[in-house]
This record gives structure tokens, C-alpha cells and sequence, in this order.
């Protein structure tokens, strides 16, 4: 007998049935039922779409005609659900659900929901679906039927010629707009992505401002507090104690000028990336050449989005690689709006990095990521590491 088959992402090659066989394995058995009962289907959709075209049609022109078409074409998604859930189990074709519409809340008003759900190209390619399915249907009960009772010696290969058109129909009008799903799904997985970072920032500054700077300002004030009481008393003990406050004001002030510049560096703000990124090489532990060739500075975002990029990355190389040397470069290619910034960061150390090294090189990748970047690791043992990153060009 035919085993059973797992069908996991449309086109793939899992997606494909298993070869016919002349005997009626389960997969004939499944096959040639989703055939028996398409015209049951067929019926019940094509009534349905008929007279609610024709009911809305008619009432188009009244002010309850498009609520009603757009509850119509919502009803027809849910046909289309449940098309899509028979074709899975039956033929084993698995067809991603489309995104649910938003509710009026969500779409900004009930005019715009309203817009939305009438020209909803997943209903009204549901709508077509259900029109079409009567005559198949109609054809493949009649072929089913007969071939089970006269013809079984080679149903298995006339239930599969039939049901690759099914898979084709339901592939082509059932499938959710690709290019749009995709996108959106990226798109909530990218804000998902730039929430969490901004959040974990959020955490990072505030625990740097807890441990560092404020506890050093306290100190500072009890240490001022306990002078000024000793001034009269014991001026050389006061003097002292000033002093020893003029070094943690110091020491605060060199806190709260890293915190700032984690946040977003003045050097950035005021000279641009070749000017920060020369500034974060003087302070990595191996010679680091910069090599910045941009024809203007890019917007705020981008700009901060390289600088911290390259900034984690030379941190890196200072703690991970064990390298003699680094390089960076950075440069523009293409014209808005399909211009990119391209960061190569080189070094000639140990390699073996990875985005599953633990190295903060995963987190890097998503925050590309959610910007529309790429972010790629070429690191074999031994020789070295090259980190080519990519964000979209967007000018000041």
C-alpha cells in the first residue's frame, strides 16, 4: 500500500504526492473521496457566491449594498478556509492562511474597513474559485463515480490526473497574495524585533545610569555632606575629602560621557561616520584601518545603525578574535530608492565565528534585519573573519 505523505511548504519537493501505484493505496483512497465529494462543495459554495453577488449587485446601489457586499466577501474567506483545510487533508497540499483583515478599529474607521474588505483580492479570488467548481465538480463526480465501479484497475492514475488539477486550482486562486504575505509577515516580525531592542536598550541605560553614575553621584554628596561638616572642625581632613569628591566628579563625568556615547556619540552627530568609526578604531586593541567612501551622509537612522554595527563588531574583534590586524570599509552602491551601504569588517584572527557562537553577532543580524538589511559571516577556522553587512541607502 501507498504510505501516507507530509506536505510541508507549497513548490517544494515535499510537496509533491507519491508516485501512482495500480493498487489503491490510502493516498488513491483520499484522492478519489476529495473527488466524490466536490460537487457537494461545489454546490453549496456556488450557491452561495451566486446569490450573494447577485443580492449585493442589486443592492449596490443603496447605502446597505457595500456593508453587505463587504460581509458577503467576508463570508467567502471563510469558504476558502475551509477548502483550504479539505485540500490539505485530502490531497496533502498545504496553503498558508492569509492574513486576517483588520477590524474597523484597527483599519482607522468603518470607511476603511469597509474599502478594504470590498476589494479583498483573497475573497474575490475565493469568489472566482466557487464559480468555477460547479462544472468540475459536476466532471470529477462523474469521472470518480464511474471509474470506481467500472474502471478501479487504473482509478489511481485518473483520480491523480484530477487531483493535480485541484491542487493546481487550489494553489492558484486559495493561495494568499505571496509578495503581500510575505511582506507583511516580515514587516511583524522586524517590528517585533526593533521593540524588544529598543526595550532591552531601554533596560541597558537604565542599569548603567543605576550602577554607575548614580552611585557615584551619591557617594559624591555624602562625601560633600561629611566635608562641609569637617571644614571648621578639621580643614586639612575637609580638604581631603574635597579632593577625593573632585576625582569621583571626574570619574562620573567620564561614565556619563560612555553612556552618552553608547546612546549616540557627538562625534557622529557633529562629523559622521568616518570621523566616529576612526574614533571607535583608536579604541579597539589591534590596528584597525578605516576606509569610509561616501559621496554625502546618509539619514539619522542609518547612519546610527552602521556606527553601533561596526562598533559591536570591532568589540568583537577586540575580545573573540586573537587577530594581529582589522580592517573597515564602507562604501554606497546604486542610486536611491535601491541604494545600499555596504560595511565590510575584516580581521585576520583565529575565525570560527558564527551566528550561533554566542559572539552577539545572531542579535547584530536581526537588527539588520528588521531594517531590511543583510547580514552575512564568512569566518573558516583559522583564517580570519569577514562580516559584509548591507542597509538601504536613504539620504538626509
Amino acid at each position: 500500500m501507498t504510505a501516507p505523505f507530509q506536505v510541508s511548504h507549497p513548490g517544494s519537493d515535499d510537496d509533491r504526492p507519491p508516485p501512482v501505484r495500480p493498487a489503491l493505496g490510502a493516498v488513491a483512497w483520499k484522492e478519489t473521496i476529495h473527488l466524490l465529494v466536490n460537487l457537494p462543495f461545489a454546490l453549496v459554495g456556488f450557491v452561495y457566491t451566486v446569490t450573494m453577488v447577485a443580492v449585493t449587485g442589486g443592492l449596490s446601489v443603496t447605502a446597505i449594498g457595500l456593508p453587505l457586499l463587504a460581509a458577503g466577501l467576508l463570508a467567502s474567506r471563510q469558504l476558502g478556509r475551509l477548502e483550504r483545510a479539505r485540500a490539505r487533508v485530502m490531497l496533502g497540499v498545504r496553503v498558508e492562511e492569509p492574513t486576517p483583515l483588520p477590524g474597523p478599529r484597527r483599519a482607522g474607521g468603518f470607511f476603511p474597513w469597509l474599502w478594504a474588505g470590498v476589494k479583498d483580492p483573497v475573497a474575490w479570488r475565493t469568489v472566482l474559485y466557487e464559480l468555477v467548481r460547479l462544472p468540475w465538480g459536476v466532471l470529477t463526480f462523474t469521472v470518480a463515480l464511474v471509474g470506481l465501479l467500472v474502471l478501479w484497475p487504473v482509478l489511481p492514475y485518473v483520480t491523480r490526473a484530477l487531483s493535480n488539477v485541484d491542487r493546481l486550482m487550489v494553489r492558484a486562486l486559495l493561495s494568499p497574495s505571496d509578495e503581500l504575505e510575505r511582506r507583511i509577515a516580515e514587516l511583524e516580525s522586524d517590528r517585533g524585533v526593533v521593540v524588544d531592542t529598543a526595550a532591552a536598550d531601554l533596560r541597558r541605560i537604565e542599569r548603567d545610569l543605576h550602577d554607575g553614575a548614580q552611585a557615584r553621584l551619591v557617594a559624591l554628596a555624602m562625601g560633600l555632606g561629611l566635608a562641609k561638616e569637617k571644614l571648621l572642625e578639621d580643614p586639612d581632613a575637609a580638604a581631603a575629602m574635597v579632593d577625593e569628591a573632585h576625582g569621583e566628579v571626574k570619574l562620573a563625568l567620564q561614565e556619563l560621557r560612555d553612556l552618552a556615547r553608547g546612546i549616540h556619540p557627538a562625534v557622529l552627530t557633529d562629523r559622521g561616520l568616518d570621523a566616529a568609526l576612526s574614533s571607535v578604531a583608536s579604541r579597539c586593541l589591534v590596528p584597525v584601518k578605516v576606509l569610509v567612501d561616501l559621496p554625502e551622509r546618509p539619514a539619522a537612522a542609518i547612519e546610527g545603525i552602521a556606527y553601533f554595527t561596526v562598533s559591536e563588531l570591532l568589540q568583537n574583534v577586540s575580545k573573540h578574535a586573537g587577530a594581529r590586524g582589522a580592517s573597515v570599509e564602507m562604501w554606497r552602491t546604486g542610486a536611491e530608492p535601491a541604494g545600499r551601504l555596504l560595511i565590510r569588517v575584516s580581521d585576520d584572527g583565529r575565525g570560527g565565528a558564527g551566528l550561533d557562537g554566542g559572539s552577539g553577532l545572531a542579535g547584530l543580524a536581526e537588527r539588520l534585519r528588521a531594517v531590511d538589511g543583510v547580514f552575512l559571516v564568512d569566518s573558516p577556522e583559522g583564517k580570519g573573519t569577514v562580516v559584509t553587512a548591507e542597509l538601504p541607502w536613504r539620504s538626509r
